[in-house]
């Protein structure tokens, strides 16, 4: 059946209006996925998620920390930037969601990484991580590609907290690495340690994860309207 006014041609047949084919997802994913666990606003972040996997069965592997929505969305709403793991994440976010026109910041490429990266012995994206350094302040960070950058943050958090100093602290950390090396180990970390350091969070258990995940959990985040 054709939803657009526009003519089709060729043997095939296909939804064409972009809106309808979100609204029809989105209700398929509500009918197919036990999204019991989240309350109302989780569960709008979750089906976004969910959208990006293909994957129904993921709504079992997320976990948000009780506060993760409204305090991302507070701090967009704020104007807080985002900060993100590489530049594919940043490439992700739908800018006109955006409650503040907030800024998207990836500090891979910049020049000072490597060499922190370097002094560090860890990976570009670890470092790049910890060069945010103020700007983490009140941000939403999001990680979607990088074990080793959520690592990195929570060990540069718990370090500070061991020996009195104080470091800024994101609004909130989307943390959804993928992979088969330290992503699964990582995201079991965050969620074990994100309550002492005063962390509010999103993760997807397991292996997966990525950039598309984590962009979806941003865009749901950064407007309430489900469909834009």
């Amino acid at each position: 059946m054709n939803h657009n006014s526009s003519e089709q041609f060729g043997p095939h047949n296909y939804i064409t209006d972009g809106a309808e084919i979100y609204r029809r997802s989105f209700a398929m994913i509500r009918e197919e996925s036990n999204l019991s666990g989240f309350d109302p606003a989780q569960q709008t972040v979750a089906v976004r998620m969910i959208h990006a996997a293909g994957q129904t069965d993921l709504a079992g592997d997320i976990e948000f920390s009780p506060n993760l929505v409204p305090a991302a969305r507070r701090a967009l709403e704020q104007g807080a930037p985002i900060i993100s793991d590489v530049n594919m994440v940043a490439s992700g976010v739908t800018r006109k969601r955006l409650p503040a026109d907030n800024p998207v910041v990836c500090l891979l490429k910049d020049p000072r990484t490597p060499e922190l990266a370097a002094q560090l012995g860890t990976t570009r994206t670890a470092a790049a991580m910890q060069l945010a350094g103020d700007m983490l302040d009140g941000a939403v960070v999001a990680i979607g590609n990088a074990p080793t950058a959520l690592f990195h943050l929570l060990n540069w958090f718990a370090d500070a907290d061991a020996r009195g100093i104080a470091r800024p602290r994101p609004a909130a950390v989307l943390g959804i690495p993928v992979g088969f090396v330290g992503a699964e180990e990582s995201k079991q970390a965050l969620s074990d340690v994100a309550a002492d350091l005063g962390l509010e969070f999103v993760t997807v258990h397991g292996r997966r994860g990525g950039s598309a995940i984590t962009c979806a959990a941003l865009n749901a985040l950064a407007a309430e309207k489900e469909i834009m």
